[in-house]
């Protein structure tokens, strides 16, 4: 497990500071000052996602990545999700062979299919669409990845006549990750295009989709693809104990599931629910070494080769998340390594 690799994923969300909201603006700012934290601290990936609503300014991820670049050196930089359904492809390939360039080759996405659907109303796309603008846009991208000279028709764009892209992606491309929820015909996607795996896991027990795993080294098998890593995203705060941990977390935590649940049907944030969430669940909520074991037993069950911790969440003390991440990095990760390894010796 020494390839084991820990990072750390945004969404933008806006923080406070002495029990104020900041800015928009400063919230960019601090972006750049977490992910150098985060390089500082010896973690290896920082994502930002894609978000088109208030509380979020993660709306131009491949800008905010490119400030990024300039102010780090050795971390990787990728999306927590890209909503490849409202982007076009050919504009993606540009943005992130310019991003690879810039950061001297440590650019990477995760691509979905999209939970949160503002983009689709304000890229003008249909929801009725939902999955053929998916499948036909990821079929593009992907080719021109891999391919110099790429002819191309379908229904959701213009076509290519022998069209090169320039400046040219590394060969073959940039590392891309299927962001999955919870679909299987994701997960054999995935599998058929050869792509790695991020299971985006936000609610219950993690060890339920060990299912996904199976059926995606399946797939992947029967397609004659290669063995792809699979990783995991989850929510999560670290701090010095449990205690503190737990009650700063469900302090933001609780309203932003309110409000989701409100939007999407999910489950009322009842405090014996976000318990039983940190407790088992799919929150990655405590001490050091308390983050540490659950990593490493979802890591064990899962067959994960990466862990991505969402660190922030709408109105979260600024000192809070720094705190996380420093944990993360000096404390959770090399823990995880030490567990992983210890298992690895004895097996």
């Amino acid at each position: 497990m020494s390839t084991f690799e820990i990072g750390l994923n945004s969404f933008g969300d806006v923080p406070s500071r002495d029990g104020q909201l900041i800015s928009d603006a400063e919230t960019v700012r601090l972006l750049v000052e977490e992910a150098r934290l985060a390089e500082s601290v010896g973690l290896d990936v920082f994502s930002v996602g894609e978000h088109y609503r208030e509380g979020f300014v993660d709306s131009a991820t491949p800008v905010l990545l490119a400030a990024i670049a300039s102010a780090t050196s050795t971390i990787r930089l990728g999306t927590a999700v890209t909503v490849l359904s409202t982007n076009d492809p050919v504009r993606l390939y540009h943005e992130f062979s310019t991003l690879d360039a810039v950061s001297n080759g440590r650019a990477q996405m995760v691509l979905g299919r999209a939970s949160a659907t503002e983009s689709f109303p304000l890229f003008g796309y249909d929801l009725a669409d939902y999955e053929e603008l998916f499948e036909e846009k990821l079929e593009l991208f992907v080719r021109l990845q891999r391919e110099e000279s790429v002819t191309w028709s379908g229904s959701v764009r213009a076509p290519l006549a022998a069209q090169t892209l320039h400046p040219r992606m590394r060969e073959g491309g940039i590392p891309t990750w299927i962001g999955v929820g919870g679909s299987p015909n994701s997960v054999v996607r995935a599998a058929r295009y050869g792509l790695p795996l991020m299971l985006a896991i936000i609610g219950g027990q993690p060890e339920r989709f060990a299912a996904h795993v199976d059926l995606y080294f399946r797939a992947l098998e029967q397609f004659g693809m290669p063995v792809q890593p699979v990783g995991q995203h989850s929510l999560g705060l670290i701090a010095d104990t449990d205690e503190e941990a737990v009650e700063t977390w469900w302090a933001s935590w609780q309203p932003m599931v309110e409000r989701m649940s409100r939007e999407r049907g999910f489950y009322p944030p009842s405090r014996e629910r976000y318990e039983l969430e940190v407790a088992t669940g799919a929150l990655f909520v405590g001490s050091p070494e308390t983050v540490a074991q659950k990593i490493a037993r979802v890591t064990r069950s899962l067959h994960l080769s990466r862990f991505d911790l969402k660190y922030d969440v709408l109105g979260l003390d600024v000192g809070a998340r720094s705190r996380t991440i420093e944990l993360l990095g000096t404390e959770v990760a090399p823990r995880v390594r030490e567990l992983l390894a210890a298992e690895a010796a004895a097996a």
